[in-house]
């Protein structure tokens, strides 16, 4: 209990007085749902006896009920391990925050793929550290956030938790989430700040691309990828923000699954990659071994399985875990195994600060977030995630003075969506695109409202009411999309009646148009012959190829959060200049996917004679292999050129880095924010490498005719490759340097040379 005592030595002394009852239940979690509360509106001790029977345990579980309440039961929760349990070892209580506290009143932020829209790793670090003092507030210290898997595959239902495809991108914006969350990466090496949550890297590793794009479905992607894009953010995460935990995936890697997976979890993850915290099994995962993968025949088996791989803690509750002491006495496993993970968690324990601060609930925990300043926040990154795809003709910004009549029409038009891992999508929540628009407008342009038709149903008897307010009016915003489930996840959700999840977690897609029969709709309203935006508020990549061609104007907007309403108008009307960039590649169609900007250089065909349903060719018979939009595009309200590139040193060795620097002037008539985004390319190497990688990228803002230096510097060790002999080397020879506004709008190009 010496504070002024390394956290080893007080690990190493704790640990020395456990029983091995209290080491395995360090190993378990519970969750404070079991709770209750008396006529008195008090947590009851005897719900409190009957939950965790005089023993501490490792973790909580935040249940999902208001912030208040939650408070409530983390203090009488807390208080009791502290004084009626023989150590007095807290638990460490964990809560989702992937967009926001999963919590009742918690402000909500737009969904982890608009994050990674942003560009803006400063954005999402104050977006994280807000999340983080108002999770803290209830009692949770610990984010199961963020996610480092790559959106490589839009099938995939999960796409929108991820940052998106590529690994450089990945590792920078869930890193900029880490350190706002957990705290400076100087300091976390010690200790968590106040106000501050332990972060979870999920899902190590090689989750989100299975085989058919279908949740836990199994990997089987060779050495070299896996270590060049899957292991890639995981090792940035580790190394350059000290995560203190780690999920393993669900799913199977070459025939073993994570949670069994020795070498992965051990020899990579610890021996390799540094990893000091503790791995959290993911829900159910370790029952997953006997009951899904069909890897162990019984519980026994299960827990030898995932403790000899390296699992510290058991999810939602015991289920392999509870044969641990058996085990132990039957000599079955060592108990170093089982003191080993215990030291894990409980170095976890005392680097947060849980043994010298008992929580002490606020007054009103309610009164205290969702403040207007999170407000303007959520809507800060919301303005900022909103990708302008295309806009004919300058039909954006629109003008008021120049409308009477703005229909705004579609399933999404007059309902929040923030995806999965929310408390909720009530209207009442936030502001939906609808009520956003009437906000601007403020009566003085009049709002045709119709819905067309729900997100999945077939029923079209309302198109021809939409297209009637489409008709009565000037120009039509028509918004689509999709709907995730609330509060879901592997074992829990909610669903709304006759609303059904068509993203998120579980709800994978084998075609990648508007579901139901919005496209029906969408067409409905280009033949009134009105002037269209097309607002996309959605979880996954669409294939919009037709209205691609056909819709003047496209704005992504992805799942926006509560104030995404608002942000979408003031987007619409010029109030802000649209600065967000695709984080994923757009395929064409579900046969184009995988679809992605880093192939390799035979990975767009050989013959380069694209097809198309007029004059077949090859590559494909009828179309293309590349993107409908490409990774890295977003149009602005303004226009930027890109001047004077300049490297340091052309010739370079092995421990220097290549230092470039470019002019970025703002040669249009509004202010505006550019991703100036840098790719390399090995020209010739040992073993095949990508057309072009991403390395660097920044967002600035520049007001008309300004002008900037912008300087990177980037150390030549991310210029390796795995050679033949699966050995990371940086090889001599050639490479290209790429300065450009998205991976295919190259603006400037210099070769430097390795020796």
């Amino acid at each position: 209990m010496d504070s002024n005592l390394e956290v080893e030595l007080r690990v190493n002394d704790l640990l020395g007085r456990m029983t091995l009852e209290e080491k395995i239940s360090q190993m378990q979690m519970v969750s404070l749902s079991s709770l209750g509360f008396d006529k008195n509106e008090k947590v009851s001790p005897s719900s409190l006896d009957s939950l965790f029977q005089g023993q501490s345990i490792g973790c909580l579980e935040s249940p999902f009920i208001g912030v208040d309440q939650i408070a409530k039961l983390s203090e009488a929760a807390d208080d009791y391990l502290r004084n009626n349990t023989r150590l007095g070892i807290p638990a460490i209580q964990i809560a989702e925050c992937l967009h926001g506290q999963l919590a009742f009143g918690a402000t909500i932020f737009p969904q982890a793929i608009a994050q990674g829209s942003t560009w803006n790793t400063e954005l999402v670090q104050r977006m994280s550290a807000h999340i983080a003092y108002e999770a803290s507030l209830s009692g949770v210290d610990q984010a199961l956030s963020p996610l480092f898997d790559l959106a490589r595959d839009p099938r995939y239902g999960r796409v929108e938790e991820c940052y998106g495809e590529d690994p450089f991108h990945v590792a920078e914006m869930g890193k900029a989430f880490v350190i706002g969350m957990q705290g400076n990466p100087e300091v976390t090496k010690e200790h968590i700040p106040d106000n501050k949550l332990m972060c979870t890297a999920k899902h190590f590793v090689a989750y989100s691309t299975p085989i058919a794009g279908i949740n836990l479905g199994p990997n089987n992607v060779g050495p070299r990828d896996l270590r060049d894009l899957h292991l890639y953010p995981f090792k940035k995460v580790i190394q350059e923000a000290n995560i203190y935990s780690v999920m393993p995936a669900y799913n199977e890697l070459n025939g073993i699954p994570l949670h069994s997976n020795e070498y992965l979890m051990k020899d990579i993850l610890r021996n390799e990659l540094g990893f000091k915290g503790y791995v959290f099994s993911d829900y159910e995962a370790i029952w997953m071994l006997e009951h899904f993968h069909k890897v162990t025949h019984d519980k026994k088996e299960t827990a030898i399985g995932a403790i000899k791989a390296g699992i510290d803690l058991e999810a939602p509750k015991p289920y392999a875990f509870s044969e641990l002491e058996e085990l132990i006495k039957d000599g079955k496993i060592d108990i170093s195994l089982i003191d080993q993970a215990v030291t894990n968690i409980l170095t976890a324990k005392f680097k947060a600060g849980l043994f010298e601060k008992p929580y002490n609930a606020p007054k009103k925990v309610s009164e205290m977030v969702h403040t207007q300043e999170a407000k303007n926040l959520a809507l800060e990154v919301a303005e900022e995630s909103i990708i302008l795809l295309k806009n004919q003709n300058d039909l954006l910004p629109l003008k008021s003075s120049n409308l009477n009549s703005i229909a705004v029409i579609g399933p999404n038009a007059d309902q929040v969506q923030y995806g999965d891992y929310s408390a909720t999508k009530d209207n009442a929540s936030g502001v939906n695109i609808l009520e956003g628009i009437k906000n601007y407008v403020n009566n003085t342009i009049k709002v045709n409202y119709a819905q067309g038709c729900t997100i999945t149903g077939l029923d079209n008897s309302n198109i021809p009411a939409a297209v009637a307010a489409a008709e009565q009016s000037d120009v039509v915003v028509l918004v689509i999309g999709g709907t995730s489930m609330t509060l879901s996840g592997i074992g829990w959700g909610k669903d709304i009646p006759g609303d059904y999840a068509t993203s998120g977690e579980g709800f994978d897609r084998t075609s990648l148009t508007p579901p139901g029969i919005q496209p029906e709709l969408i067409k409905a309203i280009y033949d009134t012959g009105k002037p269209i935006i097309l607002v996309m508020v959605h979880g996954r990549a669409y294939s919009i190829e037709w209205e691609k061609e056909h819709i003047p104007a496209i704005v992504e907007a992805w799942y926006p959060g509560e104030e995404g309403g608002n942000a979408v108008a003031n987007i619409l009307f010029g109030e802000v200049n649209p600065s967000g960039k695709l984080p994923v590649s757009v395929p064409k169609s579900v046969g184009h996917v995988p679809t992605f900007y880093n192939t390799k250089p035979s990975g767009k065909g050989f013959y380069y004679k694209r097809g198309t349903k007029e004059k077949p060719g090859r590559d494909y018979v009828f179309s293309s292999p590349d993107a409908l939009f490409p990774f890295g595009h977003g149009l602005s309200y303004t226009q930027f050129e890109y001047s004077d590139l300049k490297v340091e040193n052309t010739k370079l060795d092995r421990k220097e880095s290549v230092n470039i620097s470019m002019v970025i002037k703002n040669i249009g008539i509004r202010k505006g924010k550019e991703v100036i985004q840098v790719y390399i390319n090995d020209k010739v190497s040992s073993v095949t490498t990508p057309i072009k990688v991403l390395k660097e990228f920044r967002k600035i803002e520049l007001k008309p005719s300004e002008t900037k230096k912008v300087e990177f510097s980037i150390p030549i060790e991310e210029l390796g490759l795995w050679n033949k002999n699966m050995e990371y080397s940086i090889e001599s020879g050639e490479f290209d340097i790429m300065i450009g506004s998205s991976s295919e709008d190259i603006r400037l190009t210099k070769t430097i040379m390795i020796n």
